[in-house]
């Protein structure tokens, strides 16, 4: 009988049995055209309604603060040794209590988690037969997925792993230079490296129980019907559905799908030189992902002691206090007939007539009212408004004030008149989204219906756009054109990023293509774009896309 067998429980696949058995001790562009021909549609359903998610990267090279396993494409000899044989000698989370993490995790409204249980360079933070190369090898000596696991579970949270076909000490150790693209590197080329990852992934698909999500960040064709194999209700997420990375599309895409990203520029810890996004930001990449029908996972990178970095932490104690005043705005919603009217973004109930607007970018001061035209919502006979996490009854030291919520339907959309009355900070200020609820809400009218197109570059500095109106939604006419501007780093703030500018307008009365020409663009320099329509009562986008100006 086989180490594993004598120290594990077999997996009881398919089944929903809680199983407590422990140890004893860049994404590539193909991955989000794979099909999810074996997740099944109800758990696809059931993760598709989680909505916010933590994703976790560690690893062995967090103790130097480089990229995670990055740094050992293209390094030599000495850096790889010294990558593979000293790293581990100190890796100790000495510090590492993860029920605290999950604790938090639960706290900030995340109802799953992905932990790396194996990164590009090949160290296994699980206890596993296939290589040397893992956290079991260490000071520390613990299989810290298995304690993830096990703290997360407690606590109601999904659990997730994160897993990657690349694996550097593999090549390392097979003297094949290590790289990101070439021929014999992944282990679909090679059936020994391929059997190497199987073993990988089966010790992780019966070693811990039922694995609710699976990450493969690579190509997944061979090992994700494995783990189908070993756990038919296992959803994988990148491999089988759309994960965009650093960014969430332009416009509401069909089917579930997840976007993750990282507060910070890098998905590992980086103690110095980092550029974090504010806890506002966050919730606002939150809400425009539930707007927009899909899952957003959050990243943190633990310090080399086991600790989550205190920006991090403060951040997601941030979100923690939004969601605990408007969670019903980000669960169980689903998208409303518009994603959002400027810097005002919807969900809505699912099931229900019950719309969310979702205030964003905005000083609201406190006690103050507010006026709100939303074009894209109807009032009904027995609508009602509120702001969520107040009464509408009461302001502080304030006997004569009226904060209730007051609304009219008119000709041009449902005014909405609202007071800020709960008080959140000492100082009564608070920079984060407001969320106002409409009850017994309908569309106010059809939408326009607009898709960016491509772009062909011109002469120097000029460009001819193009763009396909697909619906005027019931208007007789719209103005249509485009917004550029220089392409943003989307691993850093958006309020980084250059304002989008206009071009000129046309007019258009039926579904059709248009095209508009830029000039005076600055040569060499990447610019993102998207398509605009100016209906008579709302303005859209398509989504963005990207070219580079001769």
């Amino acid at each position: 009988m086989s180490r594993l067998s004598r120290l594990y429980l077999p997996a009881m696949i398919g089944a929903a049995l809680f199983l407590t058995a422990c140890p004893a001790s860049a994404q590539l562009k193909s991955v989000n055209e794979q099909t999810a021909e074996g997740n099944r549609p109800e758990r696809v359903a059931w993760f598709g309604k989680l909505g916010f998610g933590m994703f976790v990267h560690w690893s062995v090279d967090s103790q130097i603060g480089s990229v995670i396993s990055h740094s050992l494409v293209g390094a030599d000899a000495d850096y790889c040794r010294r990558f593979f044989e000293e790293l581990p000698k100190t890796f100790n989370p000495h510090r590492f209590c993860p029920g605290d993490w999950a604790d938090l995790c639960k706290l900030a409204g995340m109802k799953y988690a992905v932990f790396n249980a194996k990164h590009h360079s090949g160290f296994c933070m699980f206890e596993t037969e296939t290589t040397p190369f893992n956290i079991m090898n260490t000071p520390y000596g613990k299989d810290v997925t298995c304690e993830l696991i096990e703290a997360f579970r407690k606590r109601g949270i999904a659990v997730g792993l994160y897993y990657s076909p690349d694996d550097f000490w593999w090549l390392h150790e097979h003297k094949i230079p290590i790289r990101r693209v070439g021929p014999g590197i992944m282990p679909q080329e090679t059936p020994a490296f391929m059997e190497f990852e199987k073993a990988q992934l089966r010790e992780l698909m019966t070693q811990y129980g039922p694995i609710d999500i699976l990450f493969i960040d690579g190509r997944a064709d061979g090992l994700r019907d494995l783990c189908w194999q070993l756990q038919p209700n296992l959803v994988v997420t990148r491999g089988a559905m759309p994960t965009p990375e650093q960014e969430i599309p332009g416009v509401a895409i069909k089917g579930v799908w997840e976007a993750c990203m990282t507060m910070g520029t890098q998905w590992q810890y980086n103690p110095t030189n980092e550029r974090y996004k504010s806890g506002g930001e966050v919730i606002e990449r939150l809400v425009e992902t539930r707007a927009k029908g899909g899952n957003l996972l959050m990243n943190v990178g633990p310090r080399p002691d086991g600790l989550l970095a205190g920006e991090q932490e403060a951040r997601l104690r941030e979100v923690a206090l939004w969601n605990f005043i408007n969670e019903e705005a980000v669960y169980g919603v689903e998208p409303w007939v518009v994603t959002h009217e400027e810097d005002i973004w919807f969900t809505k109930k699912r099931g229900e007539d019950t719309v969310y607007a979702i205030v964003t970018k905005t000083k609201w001061p406190y006690g103050k009212r507010r006026e709100f035209v939303l074009h894209s919502v109807e009032a009904g006979p027995n609508t009602t408004v509120r702001v969520l996490g107040q009464t509408g009854k009461v302001l502080e030291y304030n006997l004569k004030a009226d904060p209730s919520a007051r609304w009219k339907q008119e000709a041009d959309g449902l005014h909405i008149s609202a007071v800020r009355a709960q008080r959140i900070y000492n100082d009564r200020k608070w920079p984060n989204p407001v969320v106002l609820k409409i009850t017994d809400a309908r569309p106010a009218a059809v939408p326009p219906v607009v898709v960016t197109g491509s772009a062909r570059l011109e002469g120097k500095g000029a460009v001819t756009l193009t763009g396909d109106l697909k619906d005027l939604g019931e208007a007789d006419e719209v103005e249509l054109g485009f917004q550029y501007r220089p392409r943003h780093d989307t691993t850093q703030p958006l309020s980084t990023a250059d304002p989008w500018h206009g071009s000129p307008l046309v007019k258009q009365s039926k579904p059709g293509s248009f095209t508009i020409q830029l000039t005076g663009l600055e040569s060499g320099r990447s610019y993102e774009y998207r398509a605009k329509v100016q209906h008579p009562k709302i303005t859209l986008y398509g989504d963005r896309k990207g070219f580079r100006a001769k």
